[in-house]
């Protein structure tokens, strides 16, 4: 709709009241009585305004920079240990070959120089494809200059006078001088400082956590403010304070002005529009709407305003509206307007994702109405998938094969290649335990010209078997395609990738801590008095505490105040090592076997950490119990599990004959 042909005079005063209250586009909304008394003008201070004001940074040092690319490559060839381990070894080190020898280290004994400083990598913070090995160091870990921890310290002595320089010198080194990290916990104990609690009582102003010293609000001298930065005199330190303080301000009073911009166009547009009564129903909510807030289906021509599109977008996406609302074969709204004869048409999907946007979250609701369509989509294929467990990417089984692809190629193998698979069996005596199989292979063969079902049986156990022969050349890598997500993750148990990944990593820890647990505390004495625990490796059974507390070993009694030697039995026994006939007391040597107590005590830990946490998968405890205790049965023990299955035979099998 053209404004110019529709506009009147009274119109146009309306208008430019309203243009002149919403204030100069970009300029700051409501400021804070604090800010408008330090408000002045910008030509009268040189203050930091915006990003083109501020000063490229000059390059780090050779050495720094030596230093930053070493912690680089250690983050990325550990990615489970925290940096700050790779800081403090690296500074320890001496300049010469210090990637190598802290790498040779780490790599020897990483659990006495990470002393359980370990990143916990779950679905937050799984591993991204970064073709650069810095971007995988947040800026915040890296070695800062001595300008930069310098303007650090002082910035910090400035805004919280309140705390020691002792505190404050602590509390940056806990966080790399990264003022941005410290200055939450400064700020916290700075509010427990008594100086703050004074100031506190006597001052009536509420703490406003978007002022601080860094931010000067400035008059543009068109009737508003905008938030500048003063200078630290840190060229590094400004442009982080800058992107902390000063842009995210600026980005919330545009788009704040943004919203107030379309909600007056919208309402000037609607005024016009009565004026020259050009006004359309909604054939849904039977509403007045302007030609630009309407939509029409590809069908009847039925006009549908944006607000029922909405309305029926979110019933689909959130509500149980989807199959009423949403044509999964066209991708896009049924018509909804409820005329007699029932209209097969749809609302073009470019005016729903116009009418989506026009409202605030518009964007999230078409990413949602996207994603539940592509997953129907995917459902209705009814094809083997494999999903990203961190997003809702899902992609086809690139192992998979349609039924017209499924002929098989045979392998041609030479010579060479028969007697490299006859070097396959490292005895010579497990050939004999072949021909059983080849004799089920050919009764097999036999009775599946008689059965289907057996044929059907070997045909799917085939097919199993080459379907996990190609997922092994494949790999259980999985990278997922969605560019906000683009982790790694893997196809067998659902974890984060990791080099070098291994299933149930996180499960085998905790189940191997609570054993441990569990075989300590089983033994492990503790004094009631001052809480100090300890083992008893040799000796009688009548302990004492360093505090002086005296205690029992096998029944935990206090034989204390004069008790002592008489708590235990004094009885002659002429056969020694058996218990006393003659009364109940505790021995003076004898008492249970540790070894008992502690294998009781990992296998109660074991059953009930299986019923807590493994459930009913059999699957995942067998692989739990082979890599936490392959010597459980000693070695006929390990033999026994170490032979080969039925499948992994038969993977063999199809291995060599199918490609």
């Amino acid at each position: 709709m053209v404004f110019s042909s529709l506009l009147k005079t009274g119109n146009d005063q309306r208008r430019h009241r309203r243009l002149s209250s919403s204030g100069s586009p970009g300029g700051d909304t409501s400021p804070s009585p604090s800010q408008k008394s330090s408000v002045t003008t910008v030509e009268d201070t040189p203050y930091i305004a915006s990003e083109a004001q501020l000063e490229d940074v000059e390059s780090e040092p050779p050495e720094l920079t030596d230093l930053n690319n070493s912690l680089a490559a250690l983050a990325a060839i550990f990615p489970d240990v925290q940096v700050e381990v790779f800081r403090e070894m690296l500074s320890s080190f001496d300049e010469e070959s210090r990637l190598a020898v802290v790498t040779e280290a780490l790599i020897k004994n990483k659990m006495k120089w990470s002393r359980g400083r370990y990143k916990v990598l779950g679905k937050e913070t799984a591993q991204k494809p970064s073709e650069d090995t810095v971007e995988v160091l947040p800026k915040e870990e890296r070695f800062r200059t001595d300008a930069y921890k310098l303007a650090v310290k002082n910035a910090a002595y400035n805004e919280f006078k309140g705390l020691s320089h002792s505190t404050v010198k602590a509390v940056l080194a806990e966080h790399n001088h990264s003022f941005i990290r410290a200055r939450p916990t400064l700020a916290a104990l700075h509010a427990k400082s008594w100086r703050f609690s004074i100031t506190a009582i006597f001052s009536r102003k509420k703490a406003n956590p978007e002022q601080n010293q860094f931010i000067v609000w400035h008059s543009t001298g068109l009737g508003s403010i905008i938030p500048t930065l003063k200078s630290s005199g840190c060229v590094e330190l400004d442009r982080e304070l800058f992107e902390s303080f000063i842009k995210p301000l600026q980005v919330r009073s545009q788009a704040e002005q943004i919203e107030k911009d379309h909600t007056l166009a919208l309402e000037l547009n609607t005024e016009q529009a009565e004026e020259a009564e050009a006004l359309h129903d909604c054939e849904c909510c039977y509403t007045s709407s302007t030609f630009e807030e309407l939509s029409a289906c590809n069908d009847g021509a039925h006009f549908v305003c944006f607000q029922c599109i909405r309305h029926a977008a979110k019933e689909a996406v959130f509500g149980q509206g989807w199959a009423r609302n949403v044509d999964s074969q066209l991708g896009s709204l049924r018509c909804l307007a409820p005329v007699t004869d029932e209209c097969h048409g749809c609302i073009p999907q470019e005016l729903v994702n116009r009418a989506l946007l026009g409202e605030k979250g518009g964007i999230d609701v078409i990413r949602k109405f996207n994603e539940r369509l592509a997953e129907d989509t995917l459902l209705k294929s009814q094809l083997p998938l494999v999903r990203c467990p961190f997003c809702s990417y899902a992609e086809i089984d690139d192992i998979y094969l349609p039924e017209t692809q499924k002929a098989w190629n045979f392998r041609q193998h030479s010579n060479l290649s028969l007697f490299g698979f006859a070097l396959f069996f490292p005895f010579i005596g497990m050939i004999p335990f072949l021909i059983p199989l080849i004799l089920l292979a050919l009764l097999i063969s036999f009775l599946a010209s008689f059965n289907g079902r057996v044929q059907n049986f070997a045909r799917r156990h085939i097919m199993a078997s080459y379907t996990r022969v190609r997922r092994h050349q494949r790999g259980l890598r999985f990278q997922c395609q969605n560019e906000s997500c683009l982790r790694y993750s893997c196809i067998s148990c659902s974890k984060a990738w990791s080099d070098i990944h291994i299933c149930h990593e996180s499960s085998l820890l905790a189940l191997r801590t609570q054993v441990e647990l569990a075989m300590s505390l089983a033994i492990k004495r503790t004094c009631p008095r001052c809480n100090t625990s300890f083992v008893k490796s040799s000796g009688c059974n009548k302990l004492t505490c360093v505090c002086g507390y005296q205690m029992c070993y096998v029944c935990r009694k206090d034989i204390g105040n004069g008790e002592g030697y008489r708590h235990f039995c004094e009885h002659f026994r002429p056969n020694g090592g058996k218990g006393c006939t003659e009364c109940e007391k505790c021995d003076l040597y004898r008492c249970e076997n540790d070894e008992v107590v502690v294998t009781k005590a990992k296998e109660d830990a074991e059953r009930l950490w299986f019923e807590k946490e493994g459930g009913g998968d059999e699957d995942l405890k067998k692989t739990l119990v082979q890599k936490y205790d392959p010597a459980k049965d000693g070695w006929v023990g390990r033999m026994w599990r170490s032979r080969p299955s039925a499948e992994s035979v038969l993977d063999a099998l199809v291995e060599f004959v199918i490609e």
